[in-house]
């Protein structure tokens, strides 16, 4: 996937501008972004403080992990069983 040349802090910038009351087109002419990716990034992270983005990061990492962690242990449980089963 394509990274994106804007941080999330700088997203998070960009939509608090609108929601201060500034005029949607100005805002994406001093950021150079286009109205498509204005109205992504608002239903992505509309309402989102950086503190929240970081966090939801944080958690992301951590289910991924968690995630790999049950995989291995229900491959090593699905093995032990097929051992035992074929010794009986």
């Amino acid at each position: 996937m394509r990274k994106s040349r804007f941080t999330e802090p700088q997203i998070v910038a960009v939509l608090k501008q609108v929601e201060n009351g500034m005029p949607v087109d100005e805002v994406l002419r001093k950021a150079g972004v286009s109205r498509s990716t204005f109205f992504k990034w608002r239903s992505k992270y509309g309402g989102a403080t950086v503190s929240e983005l970081a966090r939801l990061k944080e958690l992301e990492a951590e289910n991924t992990k968690l995630k790999r962690m049950y995989a291995e242990l229900a491959l090593e449980n699905a093995a032990i069983k097929d051992v035992l089963h074929r010794k009986l």
